[in-house]
């Protein structure tokens, strides 16, 4: 029997009880454990001698175990309770009957890559003060700050100058995160087992404004010009401030985000147009 920890979403009454249900009604291995996603000092002690992760949420939740699964290599099965779930895996009504197929080691188990992000901090006349390495699933954005104004951006690509951006933002995707704040202003989606990467400007009014879908080897610098503070935020929850003459190296990530799976590889594209909220009309109706 697999040690199992099972992380819920807290600001969602009913996934603790899903939670509790699964614990009890699943006659676990005596060391497994429930924890909520918010705790992640919790999560990081228990990672090491746990064999498999059930999140009960959404993606965002995903996204919060992912923090310290993915250094452990701890695969995640996901219970939806929000919304999209692109990455979840079981609906909450299917959950209790199917999850015993997951414990079984039946199930395959899916890599999707990762950003590695570097951020380097202007101190005048003195070398850059490192931060990091920080590690995403979905997306790193450099944003504008308080101030809503535009940010100046000069990107280069395996050190070969591409632009500068005048913009609100500029978001590196993985093709995990292809399908979240990528989409929405205009990106592409990409096959999520795709080792690219999206490099998409946000309300550009200088310098590119498509995206540019990159080799999954390409090193993209992102530095921060002009006089206005940005926002540097690592899949929608991890943000660090980033002043003129700041600059984050960006490449693909050793570390893999981990799901297991058993719902076959193209179930991604028999659900996306149910998952956007789209439906298939059929031919002459």
């Amino acid at each position: 029997m697999k040690t199992v920890g099972i992380v819920y979403n807290a600001r969602i009454p009913e996934a603790l009880d899903l939670s509790t249900a699964i614990f009890d009604g699943l006659a676990l291995d005596g060391g497994s454990w429930v924890s909520a996603a918010e705790d992640l000092e919790n999560l990081r002690q228990r990672m090491s001698a746990t064999d498999m992760v059930i999140t009960v949420g959404g993606d965002g939740t995903i996204l919060r175990a992912m923090r310290v699964t993915a250094p452990c290599g701890v695969p995640v099965v996901g219970i939806n309770m929000g919304r999209l779930g692109f990455m979840t895996e079981l609906s909450v009504q299917e959950a209790l009957e199917k999850l015993p197929h997951y414990f079984e080691g039946s199930c395959r188990v899916e890599e999707r890559t990762m950003l590695q992000a570097r951020l380097f901090r202007c101190s005048g006349d003195g070398p850059s003060i490192k931060e990091g390495p920080y590690h995403a699933v979905n997306d790193v954005v450099l944003a504008r700050g308080a101030v809503s104004r535009v940010v100046t951006i000069r990107a280069t690509v395996d050190g070969a100058d591409v632009t500068t951006f005048r913009s609100d933002a500029v978001i590196l995707s993985t093709a995990t995160g292809s399908t979240g704040y990528n989409l929405s202003v205009g990106g592409p989606i990409l096959d999520p087992m795709s080792q690219c990467i999206v490099l998409k400007p946000v309300a550009a009014h200088i310098g590119l404004s498509a995206a540019l879908v990159l080799a999954p080897a390409t090193k993209i610098e992102l530095a921060l010009g002009g006089d206005q503070q940005a926002t540097l935020s690592l899949d929608g929850s991890l943000d660090y401030p980033m002043s003129p003459g700041d600059r984050v190296e960006l490449e693909q990530s050793p570390l893999r985000a981990k799901f297991l799976r058993a719902n076959p590889p193209n179930h991604f594209y028999a659900t996306l147009t149910r998952r956007l909220g789209f439906g298939l009309s059929r031919r002459g109706q």
